[in-house]
C-alpha cells in the first residue's frame, strides 16, 4: 500500500504531500503537511510543479494520560472520533495533535492517528516532528537528509481546543454504518461475529505483531479456532510480510486459523473476491465502516488488531487486555527490531521561509462556459449528513470510466432510482453536513454529472470531494441556513441563480457562501482542464484575485 511504504521509507518532516487518496493525511505523523486530493489535482500538481490550498482553519487535540502496553493508534483515534464525532469540528481543517502524551506515541501510531483524520473530516492531521521521528529516520537508509522540524509558535491560535482523556481509557470498538458510533469493548463483549480481518493501510507493523502474540498467548492456554474460512490477515507492504515471516509471526496466524492475503487493500474496499457476504457481521482492523463498504449489505465492526486477534478464535468480540498483560513486551520489541525510546535524540526546529507570490501577471476572469451562471428550475431530490462516496458510487463500479454507465449506479445500494428520479426532474441534490466524505475517487462526481445531477446544496462538503466538484465544473452550494432545510423538502420545487448563488424554495430567498476565486475560475472556465487550456502553466496565478 503506498500510504505505508512512503511513510516507512520516502516521507521526511517538513515536506508538503500531495497523493491521490484520502488517507494521504497518514504522513502527518511524520510532521508533513499532507493532504488528499483527486487524481487530476495530482496529475496537475506532477505537470505544473504547483496546486493551489486555500489556507485553513486549524484545531488543536490535546492528549493527556498514559495508556498501558498494548493500547494503539487505533484505539486513541476512535476514542477521538467517538467524544469529537467525525465531521464535526475537525470539518476541512488542519488537524494539529498536541499534548505531553503524544511524546510516548511511536511513528506507528501516529501514522494510523494522522491516517483516520480522514475519517474525522480533517484537511490534514500533523504531530509535531520530534526525537521519536528522528530516531525513525536515523535508521532509515536514505530519505532522510531533508527532513525540516517546525513546531507551532508558543501564541498560536486554534478555532477549537479539546482534551482528550486516555488514562482511564479501555479498548475501542465502533460499530455501523460511522468510524464515530464508537463503544467501549466491555460492553459489546460476546456480540456474535461471522468473520475477522486485519489488514489495510491504517494497520500497522506494530499492531500486526503485537496482534499475533495476542494469538500466540491465546493458543498457549489451549483457545481453538473455531471452524471458518473468514479469518484474514493483509499485511499493508512486502517488507512487513517478511519480516513477520522471518520472526514466525505469519506462522502463529495460520495456526490461529487466518488466510494470509497479499499485501494491499483487501476486505476495506469490499471489492474482487474478498469481500464480506449480505448480513455477515465482520470484525476489521480498517479504518471505514460505512453502508456496503466491505460488501453489500455487510457490517463493518472497527477495531485494533488485538481487539480483532482476541475476538477472532471464538468469533466473538473479546476483549484483549488478559491476553495482552501476558505479552513478553521484550520479545514484542526484539520482532520488531527497535526498543521504546526511552532517550529520544534532541531535533532543531527551524522558522518557516515562505517564498513570495509570483509576480507580474494580472488576475484574469475565465471565460465564462455554459452553466457558469445558469438559472436551474428543478426538484429536490433530499439527502441527510455524511453521505460518502462509497455511497455516491460503491468501490465495485469504479471500474468504470463511461459517464453514463456511472450515472446508472450512481446510490447504487442507498437510493436505487436515483438517475431516474433525475431525468424525471430531481436534478438539485440538497444534503446536511460532510457530503461527499471518504474515498477520494473522481468517480462520485462522475457518477452525479453522468447521472445528470445540476447542482449539489450542502451544509458542507469533504474537501477532496468538493475539490473534485470544482475540477469537473459541477455545480455545488454551501448553504447553512436552517431555515432553508426546514423548506428544502424531498421533491419540492427549487430555483438556484448559479452565478449570484441566490436559491429559492417556497417563495423564500436564501444566499448561498461564495466559493474562493480559484475555485470560481475554475468552475467558470468548465474545470480544470479547459482552464489548463485557457491560461496554460500560469493557470493558478491568473485565477488568483
Amino acid at each position: 500500500i503506498l500510504h505505508t511504504r512512503f511513510y516507512r521509507d520516502l516521507v521526511q518532516p517538513g515536506e508538503v504531500v500531495l497523493g491521490a487518496d484520502s488517507h494521504t493525511s497518514s504522513h502527518g505523523g511524520m510532521g508533513a503537511f499532507a493532504i488528499g486530493l483527486g487524481g487530476a489535482d495530482i496529475t496537475v500538481a506532477m505537470v505544473l510543479g504547483e496546486s493551489w490550498i486555500q489556507v485553513p482553519e486549524a484545531i488543536a487535540v490535546e492528549y493527556r494520560g498514559q495508556m498501558p502496553f498494548g493500547f494503539t493508534g487505533k484505539d486513541v483515534i476512535l476514542k477521538t472520533l467517538g467524544q469529537l464525532g467525525r465531521n464535526t469540528t475537525a470539518m476541512e481543517r488542519s488537524v494539529e495533535y498536541v499534548g505531553e502524551a503524544v511524546r510516548a506515541f511511536t511513528p506507528d501510531m501516529r501514522f494510523t492517528i494522522a491516517n483516520m483524520t480522514a475519517e474525522f473530516g480533517g484537511l490534514n492531521g500533523i504531530f509535531e516532528a520530534d526525537g521519536q521521528v528522528a530516531a525513525w529516520l536515523a535508521a532509515r537508509a536514505g530519505y532522510r537528509d531533508e527532513a525540516r522540524y517546525f513546531r507551532a509558535d508558543p501564541d498560536a491560535s486554534y478555532v477549537d481546543r479539546h482534551v482528550i482523556d486516555l488514562g482511564t481509557m479501555e479498548p475501542q470498538v465502533a460499530k455501523p454504518f460511522s468510524p464515530d458510533n464508537v463503544h467501549p469493548v466491555s460492553g459489546v463483549a460476546g456480540m456474535a461475529l461471522d468473520g475477522a480481518f486485519i489488514g489495510a493501510c491504517t494497520t500497522t507493523e506494530e499492531e500486526l505483531v503485537l496482534a499475533a502474540l495476542v494469538l500466540e498467548q491465546m493458543l498457549a492456554a489451549g483457545h481453538q479456532p473455531t471452524p471458518s474460512a473468514n479469518r484474514l490477515v493483509v499485511p499493508g507492504d512486502l517488507s512487513i510480510m517478511d519480516r513477520l515471516r522471518d520472526t514466525g509471526m505469519l506462522a502463529i496466524y495460520e495456526r490461529a486459523g487466518f488466510r494470509i492475503g497479499p499485501p494491499g487493500c483487501s476486505m476495506c474496499l469490499g471489492i474482487a473476491s474478498e469481500k464480506a457476504g449480505p448480513g455477515e457481521v465482520w470484525i476489521t482492523s480498517q479504518n471505514r465502516n460505512y453502508q456496503n463498504r466491505m460488501g453489500a449489505g455487510s457490517l463493518a465492526w472497527l477495531a485494533s488488531a488485538a481487539v480483532v486477534a482476541s475476538s477472532s478464535l471464538d468469533l466473538k468480540v473479546a476483549d484483549p487486555r488478559p491476553w495482552l498483560d501476558r505479552v513478553d513486551r521484550d520479545r514484542y520489541h526484539d520482532v520488531l527490531g527497535r526498543g521504546p525510546l526511552t532517550n529520544p535524540p534532541a531535533v532543531s526546529t527551524t522558522e518557516p521561509q515562505p517564498l513570495p507570490a509570483k509576480g507580474g501577471a494580472a488576475a484574469a476572469a475565465a471565460a465564462p462556459t455554459a452553466g457558469s451562471d445558469a438559472v436551474i428550475t428543478s426538484k429536490i431530490q433530499r439527502f441527510g449528513d455524511h453521505v460518502d462516496t462509497d455511497a455516491i458510487i460503491p468501490g465495485e463500479f469504479c471500474h468504470l470510466t463511461d459517464l453514463a454507465e456511472l450515472g446508472a449506479h450512481c446510490f447504487h445500494y442507498v437510493a436505487p432510482g436515483f438517475a431516474a428520479r433525475v431525468a424525471a426532474g430531481g436534478g438539485v441534490v440538497v444534503a446536511g453536513e460532510g457530503w461527499g466524505s471518504g474515498s477520494s475517487r473522481e468517480h462520485a462526481v462522475w457518477a452525479l454529472k453522468g447521472a445528470g445531477v445540476q447542482v449539489v446544496i450542502a451544509r458542507s462538503f469533504a474537501y477532496i470531494h468538493r475539490r473534485n466538484l470544482v475540477n469537473e465544473a459541477v455545480a455545488h452550494m454551501v448553504l447553512t441556513d436552517p431555515r432553508f432545510y426546514a423548506l428544502a423538502e424531498d421533491g419540492a420545487d427549487i430555483r438556484v441563480d448559479v452565478g449570484s448563488g441566490q436559491v429559492t424554495v417556497q417563495g423564500r430567498v436564501f444566499q448561498a457562501e461564495a466559493p474562493p476565486a480559484i475555485a470560481r475560475g475554475l468552475q467558470a472556465a468548465g474545470g480544470i482542464v479547459p482552464a489548463i487550456r485557457q491560461f496554460g502553466n500560469e493557470v493558478f496565478e491568473r485565477l488568483t484575485a
